[in-house]
């Protein structure tokens, strides 16, 4: 009896203490963020020097820098029109999806058309930008560093992890959105 009473003497005087803050586990340093960063800077300008080096050997074409990051070349160019896509304009196009070496990924024939609205649906970044740039009836080759392409994750098919892509998209028709008209 008196073992009972002792033990819950001690604890009462335990369970009246002020509770004491836990010190955390684990610190972060924020060295996983600046390493990734790091990591990311180096890879891109790996890629860029890839697409630098592509640009140079392709010396027969003229190669224009997007405000993106990436770089492209006309294939076929419309010199009638003045017209690119807009926001909620419908275009239909086609593209098909190489390595830096030409290999083939996605075939125009796989892929098939496709009818986007602009910046209403997915598409990996570096094609949704690229598509604003062209106009009906352009086919245009694009250069995309892995960040533009599918990134990190691939698209868990044909492509891998942090693969630069080059595109060759071809513009069939744009169908600009209907404007409501005001009396």
């Amino acid at each position: 009896m008196k073992k009972r009473i002792l033990l819950l003497a001690i604890l009462a005087v335990y369970a009246c203490q002020e509770p004491v803050a836990r010190k955390p586990v684990k610190v972060n340093s924020g060295s996983f963020f600046k390493e990734s960063a790091e990591r990311n800077k180096r890879l891109l300008a790996a890629e860029e020097q890839m697409i630098r080096q592509i640009i140079d050997n392709d010396s027969l074409k003229e190669y224009k820098a997007t405000a993106d990051g990436s770089w492209y070349t006309y294939e076929l160019s419309n010199e009638v029109s003045s017209y690119t896509p807009q926001t909620n304009d419908m275009v239909r196009f086609t593209y098909t999806l190489l390595t830096f070496d030409n290999d083939t990924i996605y075939t125009e024939e796989e892929l098939g058309l496709q009818s986007y609205k602009v910046d209403k649906q997915g598409l990996f970044p570096g094609l949704r930008n690229s598509i604003k740039l062209l106009k009906e009836g352009e086919k245009a080759t694009f250069l995309f560093p892995s960040s533009l392409g599918y990134g990190y994750l691939g698209d868990k098919n044909k492509i891998g992890v942090n693969v630069p892509l080059k595109a060759v998209i071809t513009i069939i028709d744009i169908e600009p959105e209907e404007k409501s008209s005001t009396p």
